[in-house]
């Protein structure tokens, strides 16, 4: 079944309930084009280690929902960028879900 991208009003509803999440345009990815909206979160952990740790629990959750964001490691820090590449790189619910489950996650990891 398709993803459907999400109208600007509904993509500004579902970030107010995601407060750290904002929006970045383009992308460094090879294909990536300046159409391209990225759902955007950092979080500081407390470790290496630690950030590590939430790493592999956001990849498990990815693995679940069967949708992938681009992954950053830090010496103390994850940021994730998340779109929908079967939607030309729109944001779609598939998106804001991850997104809710990585706040839920990250809590428990002691992410800032």
């Amino acid at each position: 079944m398709p993803v459907e991208p999400l109208s600007q009003k509904e993509i500004e509803d579902r970030l107010a309930e995601l407060p750290g999440w904002s929006l970045a345009s383009g992308g460094a990815d090879a294909g990536a084009t300046a159409a391209d909206v990225r759902l955007t979160r950092s979080y500081r952990l407390a470790s290496h280690f630690a950030a590590t740790a939430l790493v592999v629990h956001i990849a498990q959750v990815q693995e679940e929902l069967g949708h992938h964001s681009n992954l950053t490691l830090g010496y103390n820090t994850v940021t994730l960028a998340v779109n929908t590449h079967s939607a030309g790189g729109a944001l779609t619910d598939l998106d804001f879900e991850l997104a809710r489950r990585v706040e839920t996650l990250s809590a428990g990891h002691g992410a800032e």
